[in-house]
C-alpha cells in the first residue's frame, strides 16, 4: 500500500471513526458543550469561522468557543451530515460536511471542510474552514448564521 492508498475495510473503519467526530461536533454544538468540542482538536489546529475569523491554535479556538457557544445556540439546532471523505494519506483526511441550522429566523446551510489527522488512534480536527453555501440552497430570506458576522 502506498502512502495515499487505503484498503476498503480500513477505509470503512476510518470513515466510521470520522462519522463519530462529526456526531460529537453536532452534539457539542446543540448542547453548548465547549469542552466536548474543544477535545476534538490538535493543540496547533487552525479554524476559520463561517464569518472568516481566523483562529490559530487551541488556545485561540478555545477562547472564541467559550465566548460564543454558551447561549449561542438558543432557539437553534444544527445537524451535520458527512458528505465526502478524501484520504490524503491513511492518517490524514479532507472531510466535507453539510450543516443545516434551524433558527428562529429561518434555516441556513453551511459546508465546512475539515482536514483531520489521526494521532494516537484518534481522528483530530487539524485545519478547518466553515462557510455558508449559496443563498439558493439556504432558502429564501436572510442568512441567520452565515450572514451574521459570526
Amino acid at each position: 500500500m502506498s502512502g495515499t492508498e487505503i484498503d476498503a475495510r480500513a477505509r470503512e473503519t476510518e470513515i466510521d471513526a470520522i462519522k463519530q467526530v462529526v456526531a460529537v461536533v453536532e452534539h457539542a454544538q446543540n448542547n453548548e458543550l465547549p469542552d466536548e468540542f474543544l477535545g476534538l482538536f490538535r493543540s496547533d489546529a487552525i479554524w476559520t469561522t463561517g464569518a472568516g475569523k481566523r483562529l490559530y491554535g487551541l488556545e485561540e479556538i478555545a477562547a472564541f468557543t467559550r465566548q460564543v457557544l454558551p447561549g449561542g445556540m438558543k432557539g437553534t439546532t444544527v445537524t451535520f451530515e458527512l458528505e465526502h471523505v478524501l484520504f490524503i494519506r491513511p492518517d490524514v483526511a479532507a472531510v466535507k460536511v453539510r450543516q443545516l441550522y434551524q433558527t428562529p429566523d429561518g434555516r441556513d446551510v453551511g459546508t465546512p471542510l475539515w482536514v483531520m489527522a489521526k494521532e494516537d488512534g484518534r481522528w483530530r480536527l487539524t485545519a478547518c474552514q466553515n462557510m455558508g453555501v449559496p443563498d439558493d440552497e439556504a432558502g429564501p430570506g436572510n442568512r441567520p448564521i452565515f450572514g451574521s458576522g459570526e
